[in-house]
Order: structure tokens, then C-alpha cells, then sequence
């Protein structure tokens, strides 16, 4: 393995390693109560607990996603739309509750950037499931 492959694998893993941090440690077990007080700030606080739980799960199952090297570029784009759309609701709605506050912007957006260039560059042409 060529270390393009092995650099790629690593990009590969991290973002995995993001998807499952917060989704299973911080929602679905809220290790971090913070995100369930951003659910109910925006949603409500009648069902944010479960809500908040499911988006763990659906952020496991990006994991898991990304994980199977199958439709890499519509993974990318949902996880760059996703990623930029939750961050610009939650510094709307609830820039209070934010780690960062306003740096939160900064930090989804250079995830992005790093989301698009595994995607979209790094990626090209690398797995058979485009």
C-alpha cells in the first residue's frame, strides 16, 4: 500500500471517528448533554431526547456509510450539506450552547473543505462504488 493509499485510508478512518464520536458517545449515550439542550432549543423540549438519540443514530449510520467506500461523492455531498446546514441552525438558534460559539462556523466549514478534498480529489477514481 503506497502512502497516497495509506494517507487516504487514514482521512477515511478520521471522519469515520468524528461520525462515531458524535453520534454514539455524545448523543446516544449523551455523554455530552450540551447536544440534546441544542435539539430542544430548536426542536422543542418535549421530544428532544429521543430526537437527539436518533440523530446519533443517523450519524452512526453515516459513519457506517463512509465506512463502505460505496457512493463516496453522494457521501460527501450529504455529509458536507448536513454538516453545513446543522452548523448554520445551530449558530442561529442556539449559538449559546455552541463549544466554540461563532468558531463553530470555522470549524464545520474547514471540515468541509477536508470532507470535499477526500470526496471529491483524494478519492477520485480510488473505489470501485463511485
Amino acid at each position: 500500500m503506497g502512502l497516497l493509499e495509506q494517507f487516504r485510508h487514514g482521512l477515511r478512518y478520521g471522519i469515520v471517528a468524528v461520525w462515531l464520536v458524535n453520534g454514539m458517545l455524545c448523543k446516544v449515550m449523551n455523554l455530552v448533554p450540551r447536544h440534546e439542550a441544542i435539539v430542544s432549543r430548536i426542536l422543542g423540549a418535549t421530544y428532544a431526547a429521543p430526537i437527539t438519540k436518533l440523530i446519533g443514530l443517523a450519524e452512526i449510520g453515516m459513519a457506517i456509510w463512509v465506512l463502505s467506500k460505496r457512493w463516496v461523492k453522494l457521501n460527501t455531498a450529504t455529509q458536507i450539506g448536513l454538516v453545513l446546514t446543522m452548523n448554520v441552525l445551530e449558530y442561529h438558534l442556539a449559538a449559546d450552547l455552541l463549544l466554540w460559539h461563532g468558531w463553530n462556523l470555522v470549524f464545520a466549514g474547514l471540515f468541509a473543505l477536508l470532507l470535499y478534498y477526500y470526496g471529491f480529489r483524494l478519492s477520485a477514481g480510488a473505489y470501485k462504488h463511485k
